[in-house]
C-alpha cells in the first residue's frame, strides 16, 4: 500500500457508502466542526474546506460494514474527500482490530476465548475450528477478547457484509453447525431465553427497575413508567440546581477511576468558553464487564434521558455516544431510541423541552484502550485511538479542544434519580464515601451469572449470594475484583464491604464492577497467561514502557509457567514499578496488577 494519494478509485458501491456518511466532496455538511482548537483550512481557489476529519472513523466503519473491507480505492476517496492524508488514514484504519485494509471474506466469526468463555467451553469450540480450518470461501474465524457477554459465555461476535452484525451466545455446536460448510445463524442477535437480570422485577431495583419490565424499543412504554420526569423537572430547577444536586450527592464515576462526578461538571459549567461536550463512554471493554450492555441494550431511553439532562447541566449543546463495535443490540436500540426521541421533540436542536442538545451515536471498532477517555475522544476526532499525556485535562481541553465531561453509562443514568429524588436521598443510600446503588457484573462459577444492583456497603458473600452462590461441589478459590486490571483475592476477604473505601484499605480495586469467582479446579496459570497476552495485545504501542513492558511481563510469566529461573519474580515486580511510574495511560499503570496479586497469593503454586 503506497501511503500517497494513488490513482486507485473506490468501484461505485464504495463511493456509494462512503458519500452516505460525508457527502460528496465540496458538498457543505453541518456534521463538519468548527471549533477554534480543530479548525484547519484548505484553500482551492475560493473554496474552502472546513475540517471534517471527526468522519473519518464513522467512514471506515461504514465500509467495512456494507463492504467487508476496505481497499486502496475506498481508502483514497475518504481522503479525498476529508482532506486526510493517506499514511495518516492508513495509521487510523490498522488501528482497529475490526477494520479490514485486506480482502476479506463476507462474515467474520470473532471467537471470545477470554476469562470466561474459554473456562465455559470455547477452547473447545476453536479446536473444533481449527480442525475444519480458518477460512472457507465466505467465512473466516479469529479468536476475540472478551464481548461482553460473560452472562452468557461461550460468545461469538459475527460481522456480515452488507447485512446487520451478529452477537451470539451460549454457542455450541448446534450454532457452528458443520464449520465452514454449514454455519448455523439461528440465534440471531444471540438473545437467550434467560432473563437479562436475575433480579428483574424486584421493588428494590433503581438503575435496573425497567430492565426485563419496559419495552425497550417503546418510546410510550418508557413514559408510562415514569421517563423524561427527570428532564422536565430538571428544566424546572435550571443548570446549577442541578449541578449542586450532583455535588450533594456525592456521585463517584462508576468506570473505575471513581473520580467525584462533580468535580468535572462543575469545571465544565464554568468554563468560559461557550463551546463544551458531553461524553458518554459507553467502549465497555474491560474483560468481565458487561453491566453498561444491559443498560443500553433493556433501558436505551434512559441513557439517553441521562446525557440530555446531563448536557443541559454543564451547557453541551452536542454530546457524543461512544459505543464498542462488538455491541450491534444496543446500537441498533440507542439509534432507534435517539430517532424516537427526536420524532418527539425530546431530542435535537430544536427540541420541546426547551433544552437544545443532540447526540451523535460513534461506534468504536475494536480497541481496548479506547476505553481511556482521551484515547476515546481522540478516536472520535479521526487520529488513532492513542492517550494523550495530562495535563490539560479533558475539563479544560478535551474534544475538539474544547472543555468535555466523560463519564461511563452507568454513572449518567444515576443522574435520574439525583434530579427526581434529590442529591440528599441518593446520598443516603450506601456509606458516606461511597454513595447509591451500584451494579456488579457477576461471573464465572456461579450458579446465576448475571448483572446486579446493590447499594454500597454489601459484601463480597452477599453478591455471591445473589447469584446463586457456586454449583455443589465447587467452593471458591479466588475471586478476580475489577476485571484484567484488577486484582485476585482470597475468600478470607469474602466479607468486606463493597465501597470504595474498604477497597482501598484492602489494597484492591472495585474498578468496573467485576466480580469473576473461580473454584478449586481452576487452572491460574493458563487464566493469567491469557490475561497477560490480553494487554499485550491491546496496548497502543505509544509509549515505551507499555510496549516492551507488556510483552517482557508475557514472557516472563510463560517461563515461571514452564520452567523458573531466578529473578523472573523480581523483574514482573521492576517492569510493573516501571510502568506505573512512566506509562502515558492506566493500561500501563494497570496491566500487571492481577498477575502480580495472583503470584503473591500463590495461585500457581
Amino acid at each position: 500500500m503506497d501511503l500517497r494519494f494513488t490513482e486507485a478509485q473506490p468501484t461505485a458501491a464504495e463511493r456509494e457508502v462512503v458519500e452516505s456518511v460525508t457527502g460528496p466532496g465540496g458538498v457543505e455538511s453541518h456534521r463538519r466542526v468548527r471549533t477554534a482548537a480543530n479548525l484547519r483550512i484548505f484553500m482551492t481557489g475560493r473554496q474552502s474546506v472546513v475540517d471534517r476529519r471527526h468522519l473519518l472513523l464513522p467512514a471506515l466503519e461504514t465500509v467495512q460494514s456494507e463492504i467487508g473491507w476496505v481497499s486502496e480505492g475506498a481508502l483514497m476517496h475518504i481522503c479525498r474527500v476529508l482532506s486526510v492524508p493517506p499514511a495518516e488514514a492508513w495509521g487510523v484504519a490498522t488501528f482497529y482490530s475490526l477494520i479490514s485494509v485486506d480482502p476479506s471474506p463476507s462474515e467474520v466469526w470473532h471467537i471470545c476465548d477470554d476469562i470466561v468463555c474459554r473456562r465455559a467451553g470455547a477452547l473447545e469450540l476453536i479446536e473444533r475450528l481449527e480442525a475444519g480450518g480458518a477460512e472457507a470461501p465466505n467465512a473466516r474465524w479469529a479468536r476475540s477478547p472478551c464481548l461482553g457477554q460473560c452472562d452468557l459465555a461461550p460468545a461469538a461476535y459475527i460481522q456480515r457484509a452488507g447485512e446487520d452484525d451478529l452477537v451470539m451466545v451460549e454457542v455450541g455446536a448446534s450454532e457452528l453447525g458443520e464449520w465452514p460448510n454449514n454455519t448455523s445463524l439461528s440465534m440471531a442477535n444471540g438473545r437467550s431465553a434467560k432473563p437479562t437480570v436475575p433480579q428483574s422485577g424486584q421493588p428494590h431495583l433503581r438503575l435496573l427497575r425497567r430492565v426485563g419490565v419496559v419495552d425497550p424499543e417503546c418510546l410510550d412504554s418508557y413514559l408510562a413508567a415514569g421517563g423524561y420526569q427527570a428532564l422536565e423537572k430538571a428544566v424546572e430547577m435550571g443548570p446549577e440546581a442541578v449541578n449542586g444536586e450532583i455535588k450533594t450527592s456525592g456521585l463517584r464515576g462508576r468506570g473505575g477511576a471513581a473520580f467525584p462526578a462533580w468535580i468535572k461538571w462543575e469545571a465544565v459549567a464554568n468554563s468560559p468558553e461557550p463551546v463544551r461536550y458531553l461524553i458518554c463512554n459507553a467502549d465497555e471493554s474491560e474483560p468481565g464487564t458487561f453491566k453498561d450492555r444491559v443498560l443500553m441494550e433493556d433501558d436505551p431511553f434512559s441513557v439517553i434521558e441521562s446525557m440530555t439532562i446531563s448536557g443541559y447541566a454543564i451547557g453541551a449543546r452536542r454530546g457524543y455516544l461512544y459505543i464498542r463495535g462488538e455491541y450491534p443490540l444496543a446500537t441498533e436500540r440507542l439509534l432507534r431510541a435517539m430517532d424516537s426521541a427526536r420524532q418527539r421533540g425530546l431530542l435535537g436542536d430544536t427540541s420541546g423541552t426547551g433544552v437544545s442538545f443532540d447526540i451523535e451515536l460513534r461506534r468504536g471498532q475494536g480497541a481496548y484502550i479506547c476505553g481511556e477517555e482521551t484515547a476515546l475522544m481522540n478516536s472520535i476526532e479521526g487520529f488513532r485511538g492513542e492517550p494523550r499525556n495530562k495535563p490539560p485535562f479533558p475539563t479544560v481541553s478535551g474534544l475538539f479542544g474544547k472543555p468535555t465531561v466523560i463519564n461511563n453509562v452507568e454513572t449518567l443514568c444515576n443522574v435520574l434519580d439525583i434530579v427526581t429524588e434529590g442529591g440528599e436521598a441518593f446520598a443516603s443510600m450506601g456509606t458516606a464515601q461511597s454513595t447509591g446503588p451500584k451494579l456488579f457484573c457477576l461471573s464465572g462459577s456461579v450458579n446465576r451469572p448475571g448483572v446486579y444492583e446493590v447499594e454500597f456497603g454489601a459484601t463480597l458473600r452477599d453478591l455471591i449470594d445473589l447469584a446463586g452462590g457456586l454449583p455443589e461441589g465447587l467452593e471458591p478459590r479466588a475471586i478476580l475484583l475489577g476485571g484484567a486490571a484488577g486484582s485476585f483475592v482470597l475468600p478470607d476477604l469474602l466479607d468486606m464491604p463493597l465501597t470504595f473505601e474498604a477497597a482501598v484499605e484492602a489494597g484492591v480495586s472495585l474498578g468496573s464492577g467485576v466480580i469473576m469467582v473461580f473454584d478449586q479446579h481452576t487452572d491460574f496459570g493458563d487464566i493469567l497467561a491469557r490475561i497477560a497476552a490480553f494487554f499485550r495485545d491491546e496496548t497502543c504501542g505509544q509509549c515505551v514502557p507499555c510496549r516492551v513492558g507488556t510483552v517482557r511481563i508475557e514472557e516472563a510469566l510463560a517461563r515461571i509457567r514452564r520452567r523458573p529461573r531466578p529473578g523472573d519474580l523480581e523483574l514482573i515486580t521492576e517492569i510493573d514499578l516501571a510502568m506505573r511510574d512512566a506509562s502515558i495511560c492506566g493500561l500501563g499503570h494497570t496491566a500487571a496488577i492481577a498477575l502480580r496479586s495472583a503470584l503473591d497469593l500463590g495461585l500457581l503454586e
